[in-house]
């Protein structure tokens, strides 16, 4: 995570192809996280609960020409996983990360416009916790909460999500839902094969347009 993000906020806002109406704003509203993982290369994936928390975003769109926009986000966002079934009872982890998703959008419509957003985001592990540790050795997934653990900090995936946009003069308001995947795993010590994250996010978004 070497990247100077405000200087990809420069470019993101300086070209002169993108001098089009910018609005800045804020996102809120839930994600639902789920999670499933592979103890050994081949045995058959397995579910646990995900969990449901409030995210919030900074946000910075670009609108251009022909119904087509950017945006670039700085989201807090908590997600993580309760082990309930019968073989891992007790174990729970949140993480709460720093997300950046970079998208392209699609507008139809004008003053009420249905929109489509896609594109990549880049995290990093802000926090993680453990709030049960109960169950512990193979056949179990891991929990990343203590020093031991040593959870990669980096996370990085595909982000998509559709909703409706209405337009009040300089004033924007957006409901969305998206969903993300990750590519990114917390896992480091090759204690089980592998583990997969997904959000679902509900959100309403104000924007203000502050450039024409």
């Amino acid at each position: 995570m070497k990247i100077g993000w405000p200087l990809l906020v420069i470019i993101f806002l300086a070209s002169s192809d993108l001098i089009a109406q910018t609005s800045v704003g804020i996102r809120g509203g839930y994600t639902e996280s789920s999670a499933s993982y592979r103890v050994t290369l081949g045995s058959f994936p397995r579910s646990v609960t995900g969990l449901a928390a409030p995210t919030y975003s900074l946000v910075i769109e670009q609108f251009f020409e022909k119904n087509a926009g950017a945006q670039i986000e700085f989201q807090f966002l908590t997600t993580g996983y309760a082990a309930t079934d019968t073989i891992n009872t007790g174990n729970e982890t949140q993480f709460d990360y720093i997300k950046i998703p970079i998208l392209s959008n699609f507008y139809l419509g004008n003053s009420g416009r249905f929109h489509i957003k896609l594109g990549p985001h880049v995290g990093y592990l802000l926090d993680v916790r453990d709030v049960n540790r109960v169950v512990e050795g193979e056949l179990v997934i891991p929990t990343y909460g203590q020093p031991a653990d040593e959870p990669r900090k980096l996370m990085y995936g595909l982000t998509a999500g559709v909703g409706i946009s209405k337009l009040f003069g300089k004033h924007t308001l957006q409901g969305e839902a998206r969903y993300s995947y990750e590519f990114g795993r917390p896992e480091s010590q090759e204690r089980i094969f592998d583990i997969n994250f997904t959000q679902l996010e509900f959100t309403i978004s104000y924007l203000f347009r502050v450039l024409d």
